[in-house]
């Protein structure tokens, strides 16, 4: 993985569990973009019992981008994703990492053309592989798709 690619990775990541930090304790954007950027990134994550590794840099422009336009962007992002829900379900019912997953997602196929949209997708199903076990990594995968479908009508 090249180092643009890993810090893309990584941002990624950081946006996820941003958009998921500012939802269950609902503080700011700007808050929480400078406590990452202070306090999270460039240092050590756990890798195993009592093991760390250092974690790849982020594009924190990036990072920002990201986590300020889902923010900016909300109602048609939820618009997007609850469109392609099954009938019956609400964005309100899904697991809040998965809400912030497929947030950030929705947001980068939606405002990112210049990043391919398998390569949005599969950041995201990785992600989704990193918190869940189940079928939630399928789930993203194929909510993605389908919002892509509709927001990046092809050639």
């Amino acid at each position: 993985m090249s180092g643009a690619h890993a810090s893309r990775s990584v941002a990624r990541l950081a946006a996820v569990q941003a958009l998921y930090q500012m939802e269950v304790s609902s503080i700011g954007v700007e808050h929480v973009i400078r406590e990452f950027t202070e306090h999270r990134f460039d240092r050590d994550i756990e890798v195993g019992d009592n093991e760390t590794a250092p974690l790849a840099s982020a594009d924190e422009a990036f990072f920002a981008e990201l986590v300020r336009g889902v923010v900016a962007e909300q109602s048609r992002v939820d618009a997007a994703i609850a469109r392609r829900l099954a009938e019956n379900w609400r964005l309100e019912r899904l697991d809040a990492t998965v809400r912030a997953i497929l947030r950030a997602g929705a947001y980068e196929l939606a405002h990112r053309p210049d990043v391919p949209t398998e390569v949005a997708i599969d950041e995201y199903v990785e992600i989704a592989k990193s918190f869940f076990e189940g079928v939630e990594p399928g789930f993203v995968n194929g909510a993605l798709d389908a919002v892509a479908r509709d927001v990046r009508p092809r050639a």
